[in-house]
């Protein structure tokens, strides 16, 4: 199965922990991938996602943008061509730090996948 970005939902996330982030849920069990859910996340100008942990872990990588990705209390700049692992239970957040929009996959297990 082929899909392209643009023609997917796009989840705007909307709470006071979040600010100017949304989703694209490119890859799912619905495409045949049973246990992980690969996604496209958009961070846009002066965005963050929420300082959270979970138990399981996630792989990242930066598609465009500029970036910080906080782990457990150190930021470490990111752009695009940098790729992560965040392990369970670790506090993190990315952050836009440019003028452009912040784009990057983020693959967890399914059961971590909320929208």
């Amino acid at each position: 199965m082929i899909k392209h970005a643009k023609d997917l939902e796009t989840k705007v996330f909307d709470s006071p922990e979040i600010k100017n982030a949304s989703m694209k849920v490119l890859v799912d069990p619905s495409m045949g991938w049973d246990s992980h859910v690969m996604r496209l996340m958009e961070v846009g100008v002066n965005g963050y996602t929420p300082k959270h942990a979970h138990p399981w872990p996630h792989i990242n990588y930066m598609v465009e943008g500029e970036g910080v990705l906080m782990i457990d209390g150190v930021d470490t700049p990111v752009s695009a061509g940098s790729h992560a692992y965040v392990p369970g239970d670790t506090i993190h957040q990315f952050r836009n730090v440019g003028n452009t929009p912040f784009k990057f996959l983020c693959i967890v297990p399914t059961d971590g996948h909320t929208y």
